[in-house]
C-alpha cells in the first residue's frame, strides 16, 4: 500500500478508494477482512475519525460488512458491485464528454473505433 495521499481529494475518501482498488484488482475476496481501523491509522499516521469515515461509506454501500468484535470484510459480490459503478462512472466521466467533443469535431463513430483501436494498440477485430 502506498501510504501517500493526494491533495485534490480527501483523505478519507482516498482510504476508501484504495480498499475499492484491493477488491476490485483482487487482493481482497469476498469475505477477506480487511485491515482494521488501527491498523489503516497506525500504517497512514493518520486521525482514526478519518478513517472511520472512509471505511463507513464502505459499510453504507454494502462493500464491507462487520462482524462485531471480530472485524470487517469483504462483501459477497462486492467486486462485481465496484466494476459496474466504476463502469458508469467511466462512461459518464469520459466517454460521455470524449463523444460530445466528437460530435463538435465531426468525427464518426468509425474514425473513434479507429483512434481507440489506434491509442490501445490493438488490430480491429
Amino acid at each position: 500500500m502506498n501510504s501517500s495521499f493526494d491533495d485534490k481529494k480527501p483523505i478519507f475518501m482516498q482510504i476508501k478508494e484504495r480498499i475499492e482498488d484491493q477488491i476490485v484488482n483482487g487482493q481482497l475476496k469476498e469475505h477477506d477482512q480487511i485491515p482494521s481501523t488501527t491498523q489503516l491509522v497506525s500504517f497512514y499516521k493518520i486521525n482514526h475519525l478519518t478513517v472511520s469515515k472512509g471505511i463507513n461509506l464502505l459499510l453504507d454501500a454494502e462493500i464491507i460488512y462487520k462482524k462485531r468484535g471480530v472485524g470487517m470484510f469483504v462483501a459477497e459480490h462486492a467486486k462485481e458491485l465496484l466494476l459496474e459503478q466504476r463502469k458508469q462512472l467511466f462512461a459518464s466521466e469520459y466517454v460521455q464528454p470524449m463523444l460530445e467533443e466528437a460530435g463538435k469535431l465531426g468525427i464518426s463513430t468509425q474514425e473513434m473505433i479507429m483512434l481507440i483501436e489506434q491509442y490501445k494498440g490493438s488490430d480491429p477485430e
